[in-house]
């Protein structure tokens, strides 16, 4: 879910000018507070997702000076705050996954973790295992693999929002999803829409 062209375009302008005028960056915050919200609580929890959301936000509004005019599109730029936030939450992340993982694959109720492994998964059948599986990938590629798939960012925005080369963002990307396969004993979790990026 990506904000409208519209709004994507002036993102850029509506930050320079809360340089002067703060109550303009709202704008900002009303077009992808939603969308990075629920990237957290999919990553971590719903608890957990309503202050670091909130964070992410108090942190693009203290460098909002800092900010690259250059780029008209924010989103990147507030993916690449939320995912370091929740860096400092990787135990929590890992403990996630790994209870996800012991879910029988039928069961369970619905919830977000039942959509991260609709939205990765080819099969339903891997879903402990999947899960399993990205807890055990190494954070950067983790990092990488879920902006993709959960924030649903091209490589292009992924390598924005984590400072990386292009390269280097495809190459994580495909270490992660060659680990994953591996460990589902060479099922592709991924879909094809995935898959095409």
């Amino acid at each position: 879910m990506t904000a409208p062209p519209d709004v994507a375009a002036r993102d850029a302008s509506v930050i320079e000018r809360s340089w002067h005028e703060p109550e303009r960056f709202g704008a900002i915050f009303d077009a992808y507070f939603t969308e990075i919200h629920r990237y957290v609580a999919r990553r971590l929890d719903t608890h957990v997702a309503d202050d670091l959301a909130a964070e992410t936000f108090h942190i693009a509004f203290r460098r909002r000076r800092s900010y690259d005019l250059t780029r008209e599109n924010a989103r990147p730029w507030l993916y690449g705050i939320a995912t370091n936030l929740i860096g400092r939450h990787r135990r929590d992340e890992m403990r996630r996954f790994r209870a996800l993982g012991r879910l029988p694959a039928d069961g369970g109720p619905e919830d977000d973790q039942d959509r991260i492994a609709t939205r990765v998964s080819a099969q339903q059948e891997v879903r402990g295992p999947l899960a399993q599986a990205v807890a055990a990938l190494p954070a950067k590629q983790r990092d990488v693999l879920l902006l993709v798939v959960l924030g649903e960012l091209t490589y292009d925005e992924v390598a924005q929002a984590l400072d990386l080369p292009y390269g280097t963002v495809c190459s994580r990307f495909n270490r992660a999803r060659k680990k994953l396969r591996e460990a589902l004993g060479g099922t592709n979790p991924l879909t094809a829409e995935e898959l095409a990026r």
